[in-house]
């Protein structure tokens, strides 16, 4: 019998069960740490409640009416099944445990789940983690999860967001195949004159427009091109058999672009922006199983940044 169910009429219920178990209005007051005074009052209570006397009361015994004992034998196994569910309940509370759903772009899912899966399961092993890997901005709470990695310049304000990463670039490139066929742009406009491989945010008809950044401010390139991906694998695949110009995010590109696969374009152009983050709904109470998911993304980040730093390569 848990406590966190009390209220008016289950404390007479808690008392007349405690009385119906022991046969002592001494040992059930004990049990339940009221007087026993007080509880002769909580069971004479209940029994006007349901009109019927549950407990046959001598100076010396207490016995159990027929009704009482029918009672006692229904209502025993009702009340331990209460509290043993309100036990598991709380185990919440005292350990990691349960389902934590993440909703996470393809490209931090790689950089910052992937790495501390198995320790995580290793360590955790009552927590389930359903992660859904997605590169559309959803609203966490309306698409029934806890967390999401996503970039910063789309993350809604009344959410809790925990940087992982410095800020990001995002720079055209091509093959070295491709620049001698078709010459290199000298300015973002001249894009338009090339073949681009374009890409389209889940959930959008038209595809993403290129940034860039010129005289303090943003502006826009609507490229044209033969290819337009819903993956920017893919793209960046097509872009290295030199079909097109592409747009990646710098780091996603380091490796290439250091074997000479591909050609950095217009970096003077290419600003910084917000990066990768690791956010969650505010809330009062947080499940342990959120707070050891959260707890290991951070350090996974923290150790993605050292080696990147080893590396000399950008962050996400």
């Amino acid at each position: 019998m848990d406590p966190l169910l009390s209220g008016s009429d289950y404390n007479q219920l808690r008392a007349f069960l405690a009385v119906g178990e022991t046969l002592s209005f001494s040992r059930a007051a004990e049990r339940l740490g009221v007087s026993p005074s007080a509880l002769s009052q909580l069971v004479r209570g209940f029994e006007e409640r349901v009109g019927v006397r549950l407990l046959n009361r001598t100076t010396r015994s207490v016995a159990l009416t027929d009704a009482g004992e029918n009672l006692l034998r229904r209502v025993q196994p009702a009340v331990s099944e209460l509290g043993d569910a309100i036990g598991q309940v709380r185990q919440y509370r005292d350990r990691p445990a349960g389902i934590v759903r993440v909703h996470s772009f393809r490209a931090a899912a790689e950089r910052y789940i992937e790495p501390m899966l198995a320790d995580f399961a290793r360590e955790f092993p009552d927590v389930v983690l359903d992660v859904t890997l997605d590169d559309a901005v959803v609203d966490l709470v309306a698409g029934g999860f806890d967390a999401a990695i996503r970039i910063g310049e789309v993350i809604d304000r009344d959410l809790v967001a925990l940087r992982l990463g410095p800020d990001l670039r995002q720079i055209a490139v091509a093959s070295p195949t491709y620049l001698e066929r078709h010459g290199r742009p000298k300015h973002p406009r001249d894009l338009v004159e090339h073949r681009c491989i374009r890409w389209r945010w889940p959930g959008h008809v038209m595809p993403y427009a290129w940034e860039f950044f010129e005289n303090g401010s943003w502006f826009e390139v609507a490229v044209d091109g033969p290819l337009i991906f819903n993956d920017k694998d893919m793209a960046l695949r097509a872009t290295l058999r030199g079909i097109g110009i592409g747009f990646c995010v710098e780091d996603a590109v380091a490796g290439p672009v250091a074997a000479g696969e591909l050609v950095p374009l217009l970096e003077g152009w290419s600003a910084a922006f917000p990066g990768r983050f690791l956010c969650y709904p505010r809330q009062r109470q947080m499940a342990p199983a959120l707070r050891a998911f959260i707890d290991a993304v951070r350090a996974a980040a923290s150790g993605a940044s050292g080696k990147a730093g080893q590396d000399g390569k950008a962050d996400a």
